[in-house]
């Protein structure tokens, strides 16, 4: 019988077969890690659920497969006694955000990719208007903020939308004027 546990809700195997500096001796209980949570600032912890969202999505987006020593290597680092409780509550930001959930697809090297969770929009449910697609840009943005710590510079968001092809002094096709979207109309909704 296989000493790999799952995650619960997260999709990722916790065992530490092929990651030379996280094994499964190394691994610590469901206790443990409550215990280390304690000692862990919950701001910190936040955190690195936040670096590691972002991590996957930028994984995922250059099609790169997601490695779990990846994950411990560069974005866990110092925080592998709490690791499962990071990658549960990531889990649960990309499925609830994004509608993502995360998979493993080589269970031997612990390879993950993200996949959507969304049902298929099918018939009348995929015509679009003006609103259904300001809906999106807003969601995008908001995502953009969340991602940030819940707070970023209007700077850093216009750069955000200038690299989705979303010209903020330009007359956008579907939107519009963008600048006044965004500074106006989203901002008087709140």
């Amino acid at each position: 019988m296989s000493q790999r546990k799952r995650s619960k809700g997260s999709g990722l195997s916790q065992g530490g077969d092929g990651d030379e500096d996280f094994n499964q001796s190394q691994m610590p209980t469901h206790s443990q890690v409550q215990r280390n949570l304690e000692r862990r600032s919950q701001d910190q912890v936040n955190q690195k659920v936040s670096e590691l969202v972002q991590f996957l999505l930028v994984k995922d987006q250059k099609k790169i497969p997601i490695k779990r020593a990846d994950m411990l290597k560069k974005v866990i680092r110092e925080y592998k006694d709490v690791y499962s409780e990071i990658v549960n509550r990531a889990g649960k930001t990309l499925q609830q955000v994004f509608g993502l959930q995360l998979v493993e697809i080589d269970t031997k090297h612990h390879i993950y990719i993200l996949t959507s969770d969304l049902p298929r929009a099918e018939g009348e449910n995929l015509h679009r208007d003006n609103q259904t697609a300001k809906l999106g840009l807003l969601l995008i943005i908001l995502s953009f903020i969340f991602m940030k710590g819940n707070t970023a510079k209007d700077g850093a968001v216009w750069e955000f939308l200038r690299r989705l092809r979303v010209q903020p002094g330009e007359r956008h096709e579907v939107f519009g004027d963008v600048k006044k979207l965004v500074t106006e109309e989203f901002v008087r909704q709140k």
